[in-house]
């Protein structure tokens, strides 16, 4: 990447073990290896799709941490800013897949080289050039260190003059509602770019998630809002309108990562200046495809196929609220 990334991530990336499809994680026997991590799995989609990306984290130096990185780079992500950790271990996720029943998901990162990202790994050499830098609310929530990074990361992508994207991406098993709404509350306004479900911003926000969304329009840096409803569909919020998506009726197989490849699929296109209709579409579609597939990044599309599949379920459906 001899001009530097397009958008650059940065976060928690795991090794995950996912049981055999259907099998209950306490019963299963077989497991597969990939990556798990809200930034990692963004970093991976974007790559996917066409666009020069770094990730910026930590894993440890182990073997669980050469898979990583080795699995990252095979996507086409740079991970030339990526620091091994000798004193901590690469955080690890085990989980079923089902997708017709709760997931079992066990998460060892305690302790994690993961959750020992720090200020000082922010250096604006990494965020050279970029036009894009994305994060989620789990980064801050690992640790306060991990917190003071993140917040490090958006001082100097101001000073790099690229934009500040969020997904809250909520996790119970980090910690209750007020440490969420104390930790990752401010961060949404400080972005330039919010991708949230609307549970997600009822609770930090307080109050319905039309008027949060408003709210952060009015009173925040953000220019867009995109809301993930609980029935699947999309809302996008500007100062010049707002459009809804419906959901693309698919078979799925593993929903876990959905809300990241819709993350992805909606960054691509805000990089390339897609109208909200075309973002909000192509952010569904490679969801869609992403959940047709076990793991997290398994059915994370190329751009061509993306193409192929919108014009497969007839282009866009995105539209303007009456």
């Amino acid at each position: 990447m001899a001009f530097g990334p397009e958008a650059v991530t940065c976060g928690e990336a795991m090794l995950l073990m996912l049981a055999e499809p259907g099998v209950p994680l306490e019963r299963a026997t077989h497991f597969r290896r990939a990556v798990a991590g809200a930034e990692s799995n963004v970093a991976a989609g974007l790559a996917r799709l066409g666009h020069p990306a770094r990730w910026l984290g930590r894993v440890g130096a182990d073997p669980a941490g050469d898979a990583v990185l080795r699995e990252l780079r095979a996507d086409g992500v740079d991970v030339s800013y990526a620091v091994r950790d000798p004193e901590a271990p690469t955080g690890l996720l085990l989980r079923d897949s089902h997708p017709q029943r709760a997931i079992d998901a066990q998460y060892y990162r305690t302790g994690s080289a993961g959750s020992r990202l720090t200020p000082a790994q922010i250096v604006p050499e990494a965020l050279h050039g970029a036009r894009l830098v994305h994060v989620s609310g789990i980064t801050p929530m690992l640790s306060r260190s991990a917190a003071e990074a993140t917040h490090r990361l958006i001082e100097v992508a101001r000073q790099a003059g690229a934009a500040v994207s969020l997904d809250p991406s909520v996790r119970e098993n980090l910690g209750g509602d007020h440490a969420w709404i104390r930790t990752v509350g401010p961060l949404l306004r400080e972005a330039d770019l919010v991708v949230a479900g609307e549970d997600e911003l009822e609770l930090l926000l307080g109050g319905g998630a039309d008027e949060g969304a408003k709210a952060l329009l009015e009173l925040g840096r953000a220019g867009t809002v995109v809301v993930k409803r609980r029935d699947h569909s999309a809302t996008a919020v500007s100062r010049e309108g707002t459009w809804r998506h419906e959901p693309f009726a698919v078979q799925v197989a593993d929903p876990v990562g959905a809300g990241d490849a819709f993350a992805g699929g909606w960054l691509s296109a805000w990089l390339r200046g897609a109208p909200p209709e075309r973002a909000l579409a192509e952010a569904a579609c490679v969801a869609a495809l992403a959940v047709q597939a076990p793991a997290d990044t398994d059915g994370l599309p190329t751009a061509a196929l993306r193409d192929r599949t919108l014009a497969m379920f007839g282009g866009g459906g995105a539209h303007r609220p009456g």
